[in-house]
């Protein structure tokens, strides 16, 4: 159901693109898409970055990356949002399975401050989980890279203004730093139970 209205904003997209002139990709509907997109992801990393809650990190990075699907689909169209969508799919479901080993581990805890040095307990834990981080930051030669990249790229060349490939930017960096905040309490340092 997370993923209906991207679905479905991408199955309409022929009418949303249409001009008296022909198809275009700016169009006021587009550009309403656009602009609730990037400021939806920007936000809701800014949300994501506040919580300590292992399940609501992940919740609320999900919100962020249908905000960016959203984004692309109104500066690129339906391959570009789509794209992210299916990516966003595997490496998200990767990461939901590794927080609920990890909460099953720690006896129903989900705190993250209450965690700390599982690397050594749970090391295929923490070795899926690490992919599936690397993919959601957008680290090379892994699917978020390749989805993420091409959404900057048709942000940057959107005719109607530069400024959601900035705000793309900005969630980008902190995409990889709440995740990397939630590894580092996670699975290094010393057990803090």
């Amino acid at each position: 159901m997370v993923a209906a209205g991207v679905f479905l904003m991408a199955r309409v997209y022929p009418f949303l693109a249409i001009t008296p002139d022909g198809p275009a990709n700016d169009t006021a509907a587009l550009q309403v898409i656009t602009w609730v997109g990037a400021i939806t992801a920007v936000f809701a990393a800014f949300i994501a970055m506040a919580q300590n809650d292992i399940k609501r990190i992940l919740a609320y990075s999900t919100v962020s990356q249908l905000g960016l699907m959203f984004l692309g689909l109104g500066v690129g169209g339906v391959a570009v949002g789509m794209f992210h969508l299916i990516t966003h799919a595997f490496f998200k479901a990767l990461l939901f399975l590794g927080s609920g080993s990890v909460i099953h581990g720690c006896h129903e805890e989900q705190d993250i401050r209450k965690m700390g040095g599982l690397k050594q307990f749970m090391p295929v834990t923490f070795a899926t989980y690490a992919v599936g981080m690397m993919a959601l930051s957008g680290v090379p030669l892994l699917a978020g890279f390749w989805s993420k990249d091409e959404i900057m790229h048709k942000a940057h060349q959107w005719p109607a203004s530069v400024i959601p490939y900035y705000l793309v930017l900005v969630g980008t960096f902190l995409t990889a730093f709440y995740m990397t905040r939630q590894m580092a309490y996670v699975f290094f340092g010393t057990n803090r139970a």
